[in-house]
């Protein structure tokens, strides 16, 4: 039965081996995790959350992070959306689409593949930096986020020591300034790290799938190149 089920899913003249994968929702799954994403940020909205991470922080690096965040999220769309194109352009190869009709990273790379390069790693090295050259940057991007979180817990911390090393004499009357002072500090330094690390976990995330998602295409791609060499020697 499964024999079976393997050669209705198999296109026409492929090898035994080369049945076509499904194509996983990469951008419904960015969707349904956007949409989680804006129910929190409403959620956190209404209880105040973010004027209190806004106002608790003066350095004004929790408002870069989540600039950054945002911006990331939009293009980690943009580019789920992207793969999908490059996938669906595949799976029109693998159902027999001529070489000179396809589009996409798929078409160039088996045209590249059938004219014989020199290089024969050339066609799979430009295949692998159109579909995972961008990630490298925004990997990058993700680290930022952490950094910046780090960056603000050294600068809380900073303010935090000024603030100690400033007094001459303790006093308590003036034990109320001191802890205002001391929790200001503390705020823009646990604050910020959070922030940092929230958003460095979200993005990564997202970053992973793209990967992977990226990962499966090539192999795709790999293997359509076998499957059409081995028919053309056949």
């Amino acid at each position: 039965m499964m024999k079976l089920l393997g050669a209705l899913r198999r296109p026409a003249g492929a090898a035994p081996g080369a049945a076509l994968r499904e194509s996983e929702p990469l951008l419904f799954e960015w969707l349904a995790l956007g949409g989680l994403m804006l129910f929190g940020t409403w959620l956190l909205g209404v209880r105040g959350v973010w004027a209190l991470l806004l106002t608790s922080d003066p350095t004004g690096l929790t408002l870069v992070i989540i600039v950054v965040f945002a911006t990331s999220t939009l293009w980690a769309g943009a580019r789920s959306r992207e793969l999908e194109r490059q996938r669906r352009h595949l799976e029109a190869a693998r159902a027999g689409t001529p070489l000179t009709q396809l589009q996409g990273w798929a078409g160039e790379y088996l045209r590249a593949l059938d004219s014989t390069p020199r290089d024969s790693a050339a066609p799979l090295d430009l295949l692998l930096e159109d579909s995972h050259g961008p990630h490298q940057t925004a990997w990058w991007v993700n680290g930022i986020q952490l950094k910046l979180g780090l960056l603000g817990k050294v600068i809380g911390f900073s303010v935090l020591a000024l603030h100690i090393g400033q007094l001459q004499s303790f006093d308590a009357s003036q034990s109320q300034d001191l802890l205002k002072s001391l929790t200001a500090g503390l705020g823009i330094a646990l604050l910020t790290t959070m922030v940092g690390l929230v958003g460095n976990i979200l993005l990564g995330l997202q970053l992973t799938r793209l990967d992977r998602f990226a990962d499966t295409l090539v192999a795709d791609c790999q293997r359509e190149g076998l499957r059409r060499f081995a028919t053309a020697r056949s």
